[in-house]
């Protein structure tokens, strides 16, 4: 690993993660195209830093939805705490103890951790089966048709109704549902940016929520899954001498993946998804001729 490379990888990745073409579909392409099919287990603890540059993103964009969820987590946790005491106090015959009785609202930013919770859900049905998933598309005609199934969803999002629920109003289902979609985009060709906004545009979100709360909704799923791999990535022997490298690429990966998610707000309020469908046709439809013609051109 040189810097060019760790720059380039970290461009690569800030901007298919949160641009919605499908980095997981990309990387299989390159894979299976350019003989790359070695080069992530070779740097797993580079990748799994990339996805952390990312995940920094996304934290640094929405930071005061960020730190309103980490409040509201801890309020709500709290309050559980003191349900539960006052429970525990009933049963020992105890009066339970005097405290102030909640507003009559929900917060926003503790309904946006609840729907998010329940946005998560889907994923642990996935996980069991996600490796298998991952071995049945490393073919690259799935992939193929998986990103012109993902051209077909963007293109169709352009056309849905504008909504109007945001985090005061989006329901439990609603919120399920999106998750459901994000638990498909697990699938290499899928963009989960991509299927998780149609999804929430689906429902009636507010296109500005529905980029905002599939964002939000990512970072405990590419948190969970850095926490399962660094401990695989950090039995590899690292040369210390590349830390820096991979430093450079983080950074890289953290100030591009800022940029996309602008750009896909941006985008989003326009109702300009169109164009990536249209880049997702191409490539979907290149590497498919290309995956059904290579195989008799070698034979």
């Amino acid at each position: 690993m040189n810097m060019i490379m760790s720059v380039l990888m970290g461009v690569v990745q800030g901007i298919a993660e949160f641009l919605p073409i499908s980095s997981s579909g990309h990387l299989t392409l390159f894979q299976t195209f350019f003989g790359m099919e070695d080069e992530e287990s070779k740097n797993m603890l580079f990748t799994v830093l990339l996805h952390f540059g990312t995940f920094l993103s996304v934290c640094v964009y929405y930071w005061r939805d960020v730190l309103d969820m980490i409040r509201e987590f801890f309020l709500l946790v709290w309050e559980l705490i003191q349900i539960a005491r006052d429970g525990i106090r009933g049963l020992m015959g105890k009066e339970p103890l005097r405290r102030e009785k909640p507003e009559g609202h929900i917060p926003p930013a503790r309904r946006m951790v609840l729907l998010i919770v329940v946005a998560t859900l889907p994923l642990f049905v996935i996980v069991p089966v996600n490796g298998l998933l991952e071995q049945a598309f490393s073919n690259s005609v799935l992939v193929s048709l998986a990103l012109l199934f993902t051209g077909c969803i963007l293109f169709f999002s352009d056309r849905m109704a504008k909504g109007h629920k945001n985090a005061k109003t989006a329901t439990v289902l609603d919120a399920l549902l999106v998750g459901c979609a994000q638990a498909v985009g697990t699938i290499p060709g899928i963009s989960r940016s991509g299927i998780t906004i149609s999804a929430g545009l689906l429902r009636g979100y507010d296109r500005k929520f529905a980029v905002r709360f599939s964002f939000l909704m990512s970072l405990p799923a590419v948190l969970g899954a850095n926490v399962l791999e660094i401990s695989d990535a950090m039995q590899q022997q690292v040369d210390p001498g590349q830390l820096p490298i991979y430093l450079v690429g983080v950074v890289v990966a953290a100030v591009v993946g800022y940029f996309a998610i602008r750009l896909v707000n941006m985008l989003s309020n326009k109702g300009k998804f169109g164009m990536f469908a249209y880049y997702c046709w191409v490539v979907g439809l290149g590497s498919l001729i290309a995956g059904l013609v290579l195989p008799f051109l070698k034979g």
